[in-house]
């Protein structure tokens, strides 16, 4: 048990917290409200690890299109184009909001594609990552921290390396500045289609400079995983979806219910090439996926090693994966006793024949 995805982005919402985030991405040469992002992560991530003591924390560098932070144009006035720092010019703010905006913002600028333009955002995030878990330790030398950090969106092996090597090198000027020895791993979330059809080449990646590992785990976004592959935005599918599963053209809502054929068939495949690349590699998935029993079933027969969900998600998740080990030592349970018996029936019919001959 562990946190499976730990969402940064939920951080930036609280009253106080949402004008600074909001500055940082309207003015983002201004290192002081970086600073201070870079704060309140460090306190809450040392939260994080103080309650989750010797578990794992899977955590997402921020994924979201930045629009989400910012405020709709009716939403706009002096007060608050003066906590985003444009004094009392609303016109200016505006113009700037207006700049921003993306026809489809799921597939712009979000993700690994922010930190890859705005690399001092993934430096920031990383350094109170690890500055939380060696504050963790200074205080308590006993204790566990256990960052895992995830990299979203990626769809190339560049993408990928670009974050990694910026992760690590943070990671690594952290451990040395202030001398403890955080244990920390990195790795990526696989929703987008092609970045599951190059999984080994991702897994098989290895830093140049020591030759070790760049990437230990995969987390399938089945979420985007399955926007992408059907071509289904999950936003506007109620509009159809009960429709499709009215006239059997859809057994089960994608959303809720793996889609076996076809996302299956990619999350089967990734893992399968993930592992002949790093057989260490360790495979989950995340989201609404990881709490229906049906799909868990199926994620288990393709080697996942756990699933993450919703927390109302997790009793129905523990009670699926428990009935499929108890199911899975049932059939080993009757293939051991078939075996007995064909053995003993093998022994029976060889002195039956043996007495035959005699």
């Amino acid at each position: 048990m562990g946190i499976g995805l730990c969402r940064t982005e939920h951080m930036f919402f609280s009253p106080e917290r949402l004008p600074i985030v909001r500055r940082w991405i309207f003015h983002t040469e201004c290192l002081d409200d970086l600073d201070h992002i870079k704060h309140f992560q460090r306190s809450d991530f040392k939260d994080l690890f103080v309650a989750m003591n010797g578990k794992d924390v899977t955590i997402r560098l921020l994924d979201p299109p930045l629009h989400e932070f910012l405020p709709r144009p009716e939403q706009v006035h002096e007060r608050v184009a003066e906590e985003c720092g444009f004094g009392t010019d609303v016109k200016r703010m505006l113009a700037r909001i207006d700049s921003m905006h993306e026809e489809n913002p799921m597939l712009g600028l979000r993700g690994c594609r922010l930190g890859i333009v705005k690399p001092e955002f993934t430096q920031m995030q990383v350094e109170a990552i690890m500055s939380a878990a060696a504050d963790f330790l200074e205080e308590s030398p006993e204790a566990k921290p256990h960052p895992r950090i995830m990299i979203p969106l990626i769809g190339s092996i560049t993408e990928y390396k670009n974050q990694a090597l910026i992760i690590k090198s943070g990671a690594e000027r952290i451990r040395s500045e202030r001398g403890i020895d955080v244990p920390y791993e990195i790795g990526t979330m696989i929703e987008v289609p092609r970045a599951a059809l190059i999984s080994d080449k991702i897994a098989g990646l290895v830093d140049e400079a020591d030759g070790k590992p760049l990437c230990t785990f995969f987390s399938y976004g089945t979420n985007d995983l399955t926007q992408m592959t059907m071509g289904i935005s999950r936003d506007d599918s109620n509009g159809f979806i009960p429709k499709y599963l009215d006239l059997g053209i859809l057994l089960d809502d994608p959303f809720q219910t793996i889609d076996e054929e076809g996302v299956g068939k990619l999350v089967q495949h990734s893992a399968t090439l993930g592992k002949s690349a790093n057989p260490t590699m360790s495979l989950s998935v995340c989201g609404e996926h990881g709490g229906d029993p049906k799909s868990i079933a199926f994620f288990d027969k393709v080697g996942l090693n756990y699933v993450s969900c919703s927390p109302y998600r997790v009793p129905v998740a523990r009670l699926a994966a428990g009935q499929i080990r108890v199911q899975r030592r049932m059939a080993k349970a009757k293939e051991e006793e078939d075996k007995r018996a064909a053995s003993i029936q093998s022994k029976q019919t060889t002195m039956g024949n043996a007495e035959s001959m005699s």
